[in-house]
């Protein structure tokens, strides 16, 4: 079932009357939040529902929830006023919105216990290919890259899949597995071979150039699969080929292994990695444990009633994020990261980036679209491994732009004023009439900045870029970004110039990126690459202008 897409978060516009640069405290304010502490948070749950799902040393399971009312989707026409709502006036779900304990279905047991299977693990690249494919790689196409998803060309066995129901989902039979190894299932299962091509000059019946395109196109996403399986399935993974692989996008189905070994999550040798997953997720349950030892009275009430807020915003009217074991999940996994980092407090925005990781490893586990997906359904030891990983990876991205999530922000402010200053050298005619209508980079290019883009595009969108971003090394979160925020700007030049200051804000704050795909995503960090290429070795040249 295709996934789809989620619905367009509306924002603040800005009235004609607003004069940007008579306003000197406009930077305090939150660009997407126009006064959240005024809100009040829905009554605290934390009693009952805090904990992890229940498991040798944890206690019971969160009750299912009434959902947060979803938000309207704001005006496809850019040009209306109705898009200048904000979602923040959204009320929190009144207490009452909460069942009783009495209501709470028992989940399987099981928690954090590893579960190990004998066996050896079979080398994955005993597949055939077809004859007129050079086992040598007469088609190696790493540089190759293929609009669309790298979904596995062929259906599963029956014996990994559950029965599906379309309301729920279905959980992979093997998920237990999963939980201990990432790596079990394309390590142990056969893989799928290549469609054969026909071959006109045998006789074969001809195709026409779409179905001839689509052949090639599948047999470079073959080949690129068993190429990822062959740098995983190393006793030693080579991190610069993998970074090479995964540039071009990373097979749906291998991500939750490919991204914690990009973001330093997982050692790069084999026999390290199933004690390093049992080690921090055990330590992550510790810091749960730790955080929420005195229940509601030894929390920090302030970030608390913060995350309170932020949480049932998440990707409002997307099912996933509405579920009530969901947001337990991200409460815990907000909390935990906030205290660990004092110096940072409570920063609006952070709740996005956990939402790419939860479902990047909730794949791993299910056959459905993870934004359908039932939480509820998982057995207690599948969530919390999907929560732990997902704090961890979290935790190993911000540890590289913690710049942007401290006091005043100064990585950001660093980052946009750099934007301003490469958009004035690349488009120049842009620069001066964003100038002239007293358009200031900070009121659009701070919330790019602080999300990285989570409200611009979808999660899918968002998740397809993160394969080229954690390719790119540590530091593509503040660098490379800058140069794809400064592609897309300069993508809008010719629309942007015919607009008046109201005009400008409102396009930036409401773009029409819902029907995006890989292909455009593609075609940005292209564009990205080449303005990274040609200005990251030349910073003396960024203020000349």
């Amino acid at each position: 079932m295709a996934a789809k897409p989620p619905p367009a978060r509306p924002h603040i516009g800005l009235h004609s009357s607003f004069n940007a640069r008579s306003n000197a405290d406009w930077r305090e304010d939150d660009v997407w939040d126009s006064g959240s502490d005024s809100e009040s948070p829905r009554q605290s749950t934390i009693s009952n529902s805090w904990r992890l799902p229940p498991s040798p040393s944890f206690r019971r399971q969160s009750p299912p929830i009434t959902a947060p009312k979803p938000v309207p989707r704001a005006s496809s026409n850019s040009s209306s006023s109705n898009v200048s709502f904000s979602y923040t006036h959204l009320s929190a779900p009144s207490p009452g919105s909460y069942p009783s304990n009495a209501d709470t279905a028992q989940p399987a047991k099981g928690g954090w216990t590893m579960v190990r299977k004998s066996g050896t693990s079979q080398d994955a690249l005993g597949a055939k290919l077809p004859r007129d494919v050079d086992p040598n790689g007469d088609i190696d196409v790493d540089s190759d890259m293929v609009v669309g998803d790298f979904e596995i060309e062929m259906e599963q066995a029956a014996s990994t899949r559950t029965t599906f129901n379309p309301d729920q989902g279905s959980i992979k039979s093997d998920a237990m597995e999963l939980v201990d190894d990432p790596f079990h299932r394309f390590l142990r299962s056969p893989q799928p071979l290549p469609e054969p091509r026909f071959n006109h000059r045998m006789g074969h019946s001809p195709r026409s150039s779409d179905a001839e395109k689509l052949l090639r196109e599948s047999s470079i996403r073959t080949n690129r699969r068993i190429k990822f399986i062959d740098c995983l399935s190393k006793d030693d993974v080579n991190i610069s080929e993998l970074r090479k692989l995964a540039w071009a996008g990373t097979p749906n189905d291998l991500r939750a292994a490919v991204w914690p070994i990009l973001l330093g999550y997982l050692p790069l040798p084999s026999n390290l990695r199933a004690s390093t997953l049992a080690r921090k997720r055990g330590e992550y349950s510790s810091l749960v444990e730790l955080a929420f030892a005195r229940d509601r009275q030894g929390l920090d009430q302030q970030i608390w009633h913060q995350i309170e807020i932020d949480v049932p915003r998440t990707r409002p009217g997307v099912r996933l994020w509405m579920q009530a074991s969901t947001q337990r999940s991200l409460e815990r996994i907000l909390y935990v990261w906030e205290i660990q980092r004092p110096a940072n407090g409570h920063v609006q925005g952070i709740d996005d980036l956990v939402t790419p990781f939860f479902q990047v490893f909730l794949s791993a586990y299910i056959d459905s679209d993870p934004e359908e997906f039932d939480t509820s359904l998982l057995p207690s030891a599948v969530l919390n491994a999907v929560e732990a990983d997902s704090f961890w990876c979290l935790s190993r991205l911000l540890d590289g732009i913690q710049d942007n999530y401290i006091s005043a922000q100064p990585g950001i402010q660093r980052s946009v004023k750099r934007m301003a200053e490469l958009v004035a050298r690349i488009d120049a005619p842009l620069y001066v009439h964003l100038e002239s209508q007293n358009v200031e980079f900070m009121q659009f290019a701070f919330r790019w900045m602080n999300c990285l883009w989570m409200r611009e595009i979808s999660v899918k969108n968002t998740i397809r870029m993160w394969d080229t971003y954690l390719a790119e090394g540590a530091d593509a979160f503040s660098q490379f970004h800058l140069y794809v925020c400064s592609a897309f700007l300069v993508k809008w030049s010719e629309k942007l110039r015919q607009m008046d200051f109201q005009g400008i804000i409102m396009f930036l704050q409401s773009l029409p990126t819902q029907d995006w795909g890989d292909h455009e995503i593609e075609m940005l960090l292209s564009e990205a690459f080449v303005l990274n290429s040609i200005w990251h070795n030349a910073q003396s040249h960024f203020n000349a202008k």
